[in-house]
């Protein structure tokens, strides 16, 4: 059985739709930053203006999100692509249909951080990644990609970097502090923490490389076919909260240093109790460190989607037949 626990929603009393005249709509996710807009849109009781009663469901995992949404269980999911995404956009079962976060340059985002030990052997940049034993938490997953993009951007073959799958942030960030890999690609608060205590050393940030599109909202198919004015309500409150997303985690300066005032932490404050309910210290700067780039109007980028589903295809994770264009619905954000 699948685990869940379901998000307490904040609601203001001030909204008067009535309740009977509501839609009922579930939405999976994962507790995460990533999917704070989402946490935003219905804090600020965007979903309630549009007519919708919102339930939000928690998963362990992106792949879970995505094959509840297929199964029925829920009626949209927000997640990270994956192998399993992929296969059932494909096969027509979901679709995804508005951006969530995405690597975007001049931003921070996940990062290649060097241990000690690489530093020492001379990991400085990108280009000097062969050679060298790279940990990443699995085979097929957004590290393992972007571990070959920067290889593909540096002329680097991938039969010279020696990749060390490691399953877990945590261990990841272990091997690193103990000097058992040379390097590791980690989002950016796991990197900040590891240089905070001297155990690594910044190489780049993954954004100077490629921009990548990390994940999506998706819709299940039947929602589309039977309640498609249901869909572009929940759109509609989605992009006013990745709108405020945006605008108040996303500001940078000259520099390209993240702005952080009362706004930024505002926001921040309303996703932490989200993600870390039982958790108040620190919530808060947790969520802007790990604030990725979400474009404003939540557009997808279908020629990157297109680049991840050859380099799936190519390693035989997802089915021969899986088309990029029929993974997506762009008719509800143009």
């Amino acid at each position: 059985m699948i685990r869940r626990a379901v998000l307490s929603l904040i609601l203001f009393a001030s909204l008067t739709v009535s309740a009977a005249a509501q839609e009922r709509v579930v939405v999976g996710t994962q507790r995460l930053t990533e999917n704070g807009a989402l946490f935003l849109a219905a804090a600020q009781g965007y979903f309630k203006a549009e007519g919708i009663d919102l339930a939000m469901t928690a998963y362990d995992s992106d792949q879970t999100v995505a094959e509840t949404l297929a199964a029925g269980a829920t009626d949209f999911g927000l997640a990270g692509f994956t192998p399993a995404a992929f296969n059932l956009a494909g096969k027509g079962s979901i679709k995804a249909i508005a951006a969530q976060t995405r690597e975007k340059r001049s931003y921070e985002g996940t990062e290649l951080v060097a241990s000690n030990l690489g530093f020492a052997k001379g990991l400085r940049k990108f280009d000097d990644v062969a050679n060298k034993t790279i940990a990443i938490d699995a085979l097929g997953s957004v590290s393992h990609y972007q571990l070959e993009q920067i290889a593909r951007a540096k002329r680097i073959e991938v039969s010279h970097i020696n990749i060390k799958p490691m399953q877990t942030l945590d261990a990841i960030a272990r091997a690193v502090g103990t000097n058992q890999v040379d390097a590791a690609i980690v989002p950016a608060p796991y990197a900040r923490e590891l240089m905070g205590a001297n155990q690594a050393k910044l190489v780049g940030w993954y954004s100077e490389v490629d921009e990548q599109q990390l994940g999506a909202l998706f819709v299940s198919n039947k929602m589309i076919q039977n309640r498609r004015a249901v869909v572009e309500k929940f759109v509609n409150a989605y992009r006013r909260g990745v709108t405020d997303y945006s605008a108040a985690l996303l500001r940078i300066d000259r520099h390209y240093k993240r702005t952080s005032d009362d706004k930024s932490h505002e926001a921040a404050m309303t996703i932490a109790r989200y993600i870390y309910p039982d958790r108040r210290e620190n919530a808060a700067a947790t969520v802007e460190i790990a604030a990725y780039f979400i474009d404003p109007q939540a557009r997808l980028d279908l020629p990157d989607i297109e680049r991840q589903v050859a380099w799936y295809k190519a390693r035989g994770l997802i089915d021969k037949s899986v088309d990029a264009r029929n993974v997506l619905d762009l008719s509800f954000v143009k």
